[in-house]
């Protein structure tokens, strides 16, 4: 008889799509600050509602954070944070068909999150700023996604192997405090400690990162760098078409999520990449 398949990791059980097609993950901020919609989703209800909205539109992830990670952001305490995450979490979760990652970078944030309902860890700084982040992680059986990150630019780096090696410190946290490979996630970091061109490079270069054997995770939604290709000043929001060319680039190139904030349109973006990226054999012969 043939060997009985593993079992499936949290991961898998969480995002069974994951790797057939291009998952999309909402972003639901409740800061006053965000750098596009701050202070739009700050209270219960209103969250909830765009919560609504962003599933309905076809997000498969719902992140949600309390603190601005935004260039020139200012800290945020555990207890702020929480103040601000845990009421929306409890109010979302019981009714949500899809799983909620928290995106923070500290442990007795996530661990209360976890408790609240949400099911991932999101950690701009790669389980590195608070690692005890990690033992909450493994302690909930939670995935997590790892981001690069760096308290200063410098141009000069190659970029990439940077990555590589702080990939390789996270991991070993990851490791070591008992989270299974299966249940990590990268994240290159667009948008955070890096030069224009990097931030491009990074992009360019994703296969080098996916070839790590991890799923990935872009998220390049309305950020500043799209807005330097411009030939006018752009608000964040006027940032759609840039998004979704990245996006979509970011897929081709090994993205296996991407986040955003404009869900419906890369749902149908995505949708005609992963026809010709990841053509699923059971869907048969379309004919004009």
């Amino acid at each position: 008889m043939p060997p009985s398949a593993s079992p499936p990791t949290r991961l898998q059980t969480l995002l069974p799509e994951l790797g057939r097609r291009t998952l999309v993950m909402g972003i639901l901020n409740v800061t006053p600050d965000s750098f596009s919609d701050g202070g739009r989703f700050e209270g219960v209800e209103a969250a909830r509602a765009q919560a609504t909205a962003l599933t309905q539109a076809g997000a498969d992830i719902l992140d949600i954070g309390g603190e601005s990670t935004r260039p020139g952001h200012t800290p945020v305490p555990a207890a702020e944070e929480q103040a601000r995450v845990l009421p929306v979490i409890e109010a979302v979760a019981p009714g949500l068909s899809r799983p909620i990652s928290i995106d923070t970078y500290k442990a007795s944030t996530a661990d209360a999150a976890l408790k609240a309902g949400a099911t991932i860890v999101n950690d701009v700084w790669g389980l590195q700023r608070e690692p005890d982040i990690a033992r909450v992680a493994a302690e909930h059986g939670a995935p997590v996604i790892v981001m690069h990150n760096r308290e200063t630019i410098d141009g000069a780096l190659d970029i990439v192997a940077d990555m590589l090696r702080f990939f390789e410190r996270s991991l070993d946290i990851a490791r070591r405090a008992g989270i299974p490979d299966g249940d990590i996630v990268l994240d290159p970091g667009i948008g955070f400690g890096k030069s224009w061109a990097q931030h491009l490079e990074a992009l360019r270069r994703l296969p080098e990162i996916r070839a790590l054997g991890f799923p990935l995770l872009v998220g390049v939604s309305r950020k500043s760098l799209l807005g330097r290709l411009h030939d006018r000043e752009t608000a964040p929001r006027d940032r759609l078409v840039g998004s979704l060319a990245a996006h979509v680039l970011a897929g081709s190139l090994g993205a296996d999520i991407v986040r955003v904030h404009d869900v419906a349109p890369h749902v149908e973006a995505l949708r005609v990449l992963d026809a010709v990226m990841r053509p699923d054999p059971a869907a048969g012969a379309v004919h004009d």
